[in-house]
Formats: structure tokens, C-alpha cells, sequence
């Protein structure tokens, strides 16, 4: 067992599950998330899990409400994709005034981030991989929210989920904006000239008319690679709680950060093997993708206020992201007008 003695949270969940301290062979606190406390439990038995709670009532943004909600839809819908890549829920608890506080507990996913095993093209790992996260993407694609669902954030921070993308993506983009002049955060236009451009090109999003599961967090920091160079496959997709039902197009989003998906052959090709066909790039599905970089990208800028990030890594993002949401937003304004 770790020489670090648990926090209480933890103890009371692994209390509820039944574990005392004898069940236990490690407890290693896991570093790289940006809101809950994250810790991975490995028992004398064997057993593997990672466990989540959220922190102490913090100030955080308006679509922040009840993360935990979202993650365990995420992985008990991509269950149903019959992807073993993603996480299996072991056991969950959404209401915070529980004994337990709210938390998740499930299954650990083999590897590490994908950005620390650097794969690259010379040992044929990197088209390999991109094509194998295609195929991937391309299965969770296929899994549609229950029938008369809606759209949105399965943790309903606006209320109940809507009946229409367009209504749910508004609410979304709404909030963040909100969260913007609350938290007086800075941005590279003025507030209301953002909702403006969004406001603008809003139609296209009715060409969206079923809610898919739409992870929106596919950096390379949740994606977990294992094996051995020129050997490597896609261990784990994790941290789903940032996910919702919606546009599959808003996963092209994180999956090519500060970049473009159009240019990601390999990663396409492999999408259009599992997903049903090629995606076309219409100048509609152009303007949908700048939408929601441009709803990445606010919520990254805007997030450094209540994570009180600090002067020089908040200086770091906006050299980062301010002029990505100057690039999407311009594309939003000349093709959505």
C-alpha cells in the first residue's frame, strides 16, 4: 500500500465497496485532470480500479454541475459500442449529500498518455494508432442517446436535455459566455459581439437531428497507449465527463487540438471503416467544426479564472488558445453569414 495515507473521501468509498485496508495493494494518486480528485486502487485480489470524486463546493463553470453524472453515461453508452477500450463502471453515487459524497469507481485501463510514449511515423506507430482511434471514434459514433433523450449534457446543468441541437449547443455557448462575464475573464472580443457570431450561424445546427455520444475531451492526455514501440495499440479512453449527446463532428474538435482533422488521413479513414461512411466536409459540417472550436476554446480561456490558475499560466493559455478562438470565430462569421 502507498506510503501516502488516503484521503477521507476515498476511505469512505472503498468503506461502501466493502474494501478495508487488508484488500488493499496500492493507492496512487493520479495527476493530469483539472477538476476531480482522480485516484487509481489496485487490490490484493487483482482488481483494478480507478476512483473519482468530485472537490469541496469551488467555484467552477455553469456546465461543470454533477461531471460525474456525464462520465458514467459515457461509459455505460460506449459499453454498447463494444469498444474495450473504454472503462467499466464498478459503482457510482451522483448524489453529493450521500454518506459517501458523490464518486465514481471503475475499472482501469491499461497504458499511458498517448503525448508521453511520443509514437512516431519512422516505427509505423503513429498512422497505425490515428486509424486505429478512427475505427474507435467511428464505433462510439454509432451509439445515439435513449430514445426521447434529447440533447445536451446528461448532468442537465441548463435543465432538462432539448429537444433540438440547436437549442442545446445554444444554452451551452449561453453558459460559457455567462461564465465570461461573471468571472470578468478575458477574451479577444467583447462578449457580446462573441454570442453575436454564434447567434449567426446557429442554422446549420439543425442539420444535426440525432443526439450521438459525443465524448469532447480526446486529447492525447486521454488517450492511453501500451506496448512496445512498432507494436502499440489504444489502451484506454478515459475521462469522460466532459461528454454529451450531440453533433459527432464536435469530437473532430479535441482529436485534432489547435489543428485541423481534414488533414488527418489516417484518422479519417479509419472513422469511415466503423462509422458507416466517409464524413463529407461540406461547408455546413465547416461551419458546425468552427462552432465548437470556438466553444473549446472559450472554455479553456475562461476556466483560468475559477481554476485561479495563476498570472503566468493564464498568460500561457491566452498566448495558446486567444488567437485559435480569433481563427474560429472568423470562420464562423464568413461562413455563417
Amino acid at each position: 500500500m502507498s506510503d501516502q495515507a488516503p484521503a477521507a473521501p476515498l476511505l469512505r468509498v472503498l468503506d461502501a465497496l466493502g474494501v478495508g485496508e487488508r484488500d488493499i495493494a496500492s493507492i496512487v494518486p493520479l495527476t493530469g485532470g483539472t477538476y476531480n480528485t482522480v485516484t487509481r486502487v489496485t487490490l490484493a485480489d487483482g482488481r483494478d480500479w480507478v476512483v473519482k470524486t468530485p472537490p469541496p463546493h469551488t467555484a467552477a463553470l455553469r456546465y461543470e454541475r454533477d461531471l460525474l453524472v456525464n462520465e458514467v453515461a459515457f461509459c455505460t453508452a460506449a459499453a454498447r459500442a463494444g469498444g474495450p477500450a473504454v472503462p467499466r463502471v464498478v459503482r457510482s453515487e451522483a448524489d453529493p449529500a450521500a454518506p459517501t459524497g458523490a464518486y465514481l469507481v471503475m475499472t482501469a485501463r491499461p497504458g499511458r498518455p498517448w503525448h508521453e510514449t511520443a509514437p512516431t511515423a519512422d516505427d509505423g506507430d503513429e498512422p497505425r494508432l490515428r486509424a486505429e482511434l478512427g475505427r474507435l471514434v467511428g464505433r462510439l459514433h454509432t451509439v445515439t442517446g435513449p430514445a426521447g433523450s434529447g440533447f445536451g449534457y446528461p448532468a442537465e446543468p441548463f435543465g432538462p436535455l432539448a429537444p433540438t441541437w440547436r437549442t442545446a449547443f445554444t444554452a451551452m455557448t449561453e453558459a460559457v459566455l455567462a461564465d465570461a462575464e461573471t468571472y470578468r475573464a478575458r477574451l479577444p472580443y467583447p462578449v457580446g459581439d462573441i454570442r453575436t457570431v454564434l447567434a449567426g450561424a446557429a442554422h446549420v445546427l439543425d442539420e444535426v437531428t440525432r443526439p450521438t455520444l459525443v465524448h469532447f475531451d480526446l486529447w492525447p492526455g486521454n488517450l492511453l497507449v501500451t506496448g512496445e514501440p512498432g507494436a502499440r495499440t489504444i489502451g484506454g479512453v478515459i475521462d469522460g465527463e466532459r461528454m454529451f449527446w450531440g453533433d459527432p463532428v464536435a469530437d473532430f474538435v479535441s482529436l485534432a487540438l489547435f489543428d485541423d482533422i481534414e488533414r488527418d488521413r489516417d484518422f479519417l479513414a479509419g472513422y469511415a471503416e466503423s462509422s458507416g461512411g466517409s464524413v463529407e466536409f461540406t461547408d455546413t459540417l465547416r461551419t458546425r467544426y468552427a462552432l465548437y472550436r470556438s466553444y473549446l476554446y472559450l472554455i479553456m480561456l475562461v476556466e483560468t479564472v475559477p481554476r485561479a490558475v495563476g498570472p503566468e499560466a493564464a498568460d500561457e493559455t491566452w498566448e495558446l488558445v486567444a488567437p485559435h478562438l480569433v481563427d474560429a470565430l472568423d470562420a464562423v462569421r464568413k461562413r455563417g453569414s
